[in-house]
Parts: structure tokens; sequence; C-alpha cells
């Protein structure tokens, strides 16, 4: 069965509307919407704007695939601003409910590799105050991968216990972020380290049962640093991905993400076009 794609519309760098026109032309059948937008936050659609934002997103052929909020700003595991982070976090679960999508996807700071450090049990706090909500209005909160190996991720989910909280999977992050680990400690970079501990594909099996949505993006480590690459440059085995995903029942979209780059129309095409001979 070919693979449900989704394009990231903010990375297309134009009016987020136009980016919902310019996915339907590439053969996407899914929209990724930030919700850290200006438009597209809580706060900025009542009840009768998200029911216009579904009906004209489906108007173009397409689906909402999930929205995408905290980037890496809010961090579960610090006390500054915790219980407001929680309740933000609520209404992010309300807006993805309305919009039909359900997956509220976001990094929520670096959980500990340690189950017994403090800042383990905040989290995990965390987690299950805002994933009860979720479980009342019918949506979830999806982890992006990355700061954390897949293990540590899995035992973070069971531990709370909530089928709110689930995974945005993103292979690409899985080699970044080792690699900032290492570059930040001042080591050369290991590649099979950092690929055993991180486990770019084979996470997948770890995860699978958790992963509702995935970013299609890839990655790769030069000797001059990290860097984010178009989709099938890098260093994910993509077909074995997509296998490993498939194996675990995962029926979600890849939502093209392109963060960088002169091209980002040009490249979320070509991304389209790889995903589809997947």
């Amino acid at each position: 069965m070919p693979v449900k794609i989704a394009v990231m519309v903010h990375n297309l760098r134009m009016d987020a509307y136009e980016g919902m026109k310019a996915a339907a032309q590439m053969g996407a059948t899914g929209v990724h919407l930030s919700s850290s937008a200006k438009g597209f936050r809580p706060e900025d659609l009542d009840a009768a704007g998200r029911r216009q934002l579904v009906a004209h997103v489906r108007s173009l052929g397409l689906e909402i695939s999930a929205i995408s909020a905290w980037g890496g700003e809010v961090d579960l595991g610090k006390p500054d601003g915790w219980a407001g982070h929680i309740e933000k976090g609520k209404r992010l679960l309300e807006l993805a409910a309305d919009l039909e999508c359900g997956i509220w996807q976001g990094h929520c700071g670096i959980m500990p590799h340690d189950r017994n450090d403090p800042v383990w049990a905040r989290f995990a706090d965390a987690f299950g105050q805002i994933c009860a909500h979720g479980e009342k209005v019918g949506a979830c909160l999806a982890i992006e991968t990355g700061p954390e190996p897949p293990a540590t991720l899995r035992a973070m989910i069971e531990e709370v216990g909530s089928s709110s909280l689930r995974v945005n999977y993103d292979p690409a992050n899985l080699i970044l972020w080792p690699a900032r680990y290492m570059q930040q400690k001042g080591e050369p970079y290991d590649r099979e380290r950092a690929f055993a501990e991180y486990q770019p594909v084979e996470g997948a099996s770890v995860l699978g049962p958790y992963v509702v949505h995935v970013h299609a993006k890839d990655g790769k480590v030069f000797p001059e640093g990290r860097r984010e690459v178009p989709l099938g440059e890098g260093w994910v085995d993509w077909p074995e991905f997509v296998r490993r995903l498939d194996e675990q029942g995962f029926k979600g979209y890849y939502a093209i993400e392109r963060e960088v780059g002169g091209d980002p129309v040009g490249d979320i095409t070509r991304a389209v076009r790889f995903l589809q001979t997947l």
C-alpha cells in the first residue's frame, strides 16, 4: 500500500493557505499545520474558525495530518512555567480534536536517560496531566523523537500509561541529536556508537506500537558538522524504515519536513515523489 503523504505547510515559506494548495498540487493528501503560527494558534481559532479551517482543507482534497507546536521552547522537565505549559498543552489537544486530526506533535524538553533522576518524575507528572485531558477530548500528544534513545522514550510512555501519549517518529533527529551531544562534549563523531544507541531505523520496531505520525526528514553528519539534507540523500534507510513501521501496523502520515535549504518548494516536491516510490 502506498504511504500517506503530508506536507508541513509552513516549511514551504509561503502564505499557509497558498501552501495548502501547493501541497495538493504536489500530490500530497495531508497537511501538517503549525499551531505556533499566527492565525493557527488555539487562541486564534474559535469554534466556527476551526470548522471553517477543516472545511477549507477538505475542499482541496486534503486532510490535516497533525498540528505542530512546541518546537523546543518548552521544557516540561524544568519548574519554570511548568503549570502554565500544562494548561497550554491541554488547549493544543482541544485544537487537535476540533481539527479532526487528533494529533498534536511537539518537543517537550530533554528527558533524562536515568529513570531515577527526579526530573523524570516531573516529566511523567506533566505528561500524565496533559494526556488525561487528551483522553477526555479525543486527542494525543505525539512526542517527537530525537533527544532520547527510542528505549528511553518508550519507557516514559509506558510509565505514564495513557492512550493519549504517543510518538511522532523523526528518524533524522535520531541521527542529528547524538551528533549534537558528541559535539557539545568535544568528542569526535562516532557513527557506530551513535546508531547503536539511538537506532534511527531499528527504533521503529521499538516504538512502533506507539507511533501515530512520522516526519519524513533526512540527515547526515559531515566532517564539518551535522546537517539536514533532502529526503533520500541522507543516512536514513527509508525502505527498511517503512517496512518496519508497516510490520507494526502503522497507517498514519509521513509528513515532509524541510527546515533548511534555498529551494523548499523544489525539495518538498521531490520528497513527495520520493515517498511515492516507497
